[in-house]
């Protein structure tokens, strides 16, 4: 078999530990370095529990060593992957970025919604957005893949059959989607730490939140026309964990047979999809610590209610990296994805 070399560029986040964890047990994959500046000097073994002889190193020796890799991994924020990415594939390495740093396509956006000015402009028109059920066609040729933000895969695997079908208008979408606490990351404030939340629910970044128009994008490309939406977050007082509830007015004459054979001909195949019963049939806990996605969607009258749930640092980040990792470089996509 094949083995593969590569690195991750902050490996101990929340994300990244995910990331870690899974490549160590890939079987097509030998980790050449962890770049950590909290744990510079650890040992993964002890850090993260690995099988592995790494220590963690700072992230320039990580940049120094991306020149021997096939692939590495970013899971910075976005600002740091800004720079870092042209660096890498520079060095004649391919990236996979975890960050939102080259997913939108319009520049202009960047300012207000992530707080930076985008200065690769040629790397942002080169990304390829890889969300693997949508867009899996454009992944094996890509230098530097863009992997999705976990509300836009949630959302955009609810919404994109009724998409692609042209069963709903685009313009009238409205979604409210819950994550887990973790999604704000390791390094969250005290608003968004466990014990602020528990016990609590509350919307956050109404009507601002950086993930808008990933999501607009991504379901304008879907379908094909532009889309937009109305997105309201919330945070859940657990761990892990999304649930997407997305509300979409049906063009006239749209039957719920229509819509039922819409999705299960869009994920007939999908290794890592499961379409249930009805939208009150998809729960959390089925797809919390799995790189799953599960679907479900329920029609009455002229309106459809599509709702998923993943895990938000799996499918909506870690394993949906592994997962195009695998698409480029021909392995089976699903190598790897479940640990």
């Amino acid at each position: 078999m094949q083995t593969l070399k590569v690195g991750i560029i902050g490996a101990s986040g929340y994300t990244g530990i995910e990331l870690a964890r899974l490549l160590a047990r890939h079987g097509g994959v030998a980790l050449q370095f962890l770049t950590s500046d909290r744990w510079v000097g650890e040992a993964a073994s002890a850090r993260l529990n690995l099988d592995s002889p790494l220590k963690f190193v700072p992230v320039e020796q990580g940049v120094a060593l991306a020149g021997s890799c096939d692939a590495v991994f970013l899971a910075t924020p976005a600002e740091s992957a800004l720079h870092l990415v042209p660096r890498l594939l520079e060095a004649g390495t391919k990236v996979i970025d975890l960050s939102g740093a080259f997913r939108l396509k319009d520049a202009s956006l960047y300012p207000g919604f992530y707080g930076l000015t985008h200065d690769a402009p040629l790397w942002l028109a080169k990304a390829v957005y890889g969300l693997p059920e949508l867009f899996r066609a454009a992944i094996p040729k890509a230098q530097l893949i863009a992997n999705p933000g976990c509300y836009p895969t949630a959302v955009a695997l609810a919404l994109a059959p009724l998409l692609r079908a042209k069963l709903a208008e685009p313009t009238s979408l409205v979604v409210s989607a819950a994550s887990g606490v973790s999604g704000a990351g390791r390094k969250a404030t005290e608003d968004f730490s466990f014990m602020e939340l528990d016990g609590d629910f509350r919307a956050y970044k109404t009507l601002k939140h950086q993930h808008t128009p990933e999501i607009a994008q991504t379901l304008s490309m879907v379908g094909g026309v532009p889309a937009s939406l109305v997105f309201t977050p919330h945070l859940l007082p657990v761990k892990r964990g999304i649930l997407a509830t997305a509300v979409a007015t049906l063009k006239s004459g749209v039957s719920t047979a229509e819509v039922t054979a819409a999705y299960a001909e869009a994920y007939r195949d999908e290794p890592l999809v499961t379409v249930v019963n009805g939208a009150d049939a998809v729960r959390l806990a089925q797809a919390v610590g799995t790189p799953r996605a599960i679907v479900g969607v329920t029609v009455e009258g002229n309106h459809a209610v599509a709702i998923s749930a993943i895990d938000n640092l799996l499918k909506g980040a870690a394993s949906q990296a592994v997962q195009n990792f695998n698409l480029l470089f021909g392995l089976d996509e699903t190598q790897g994805v479940f640990g």
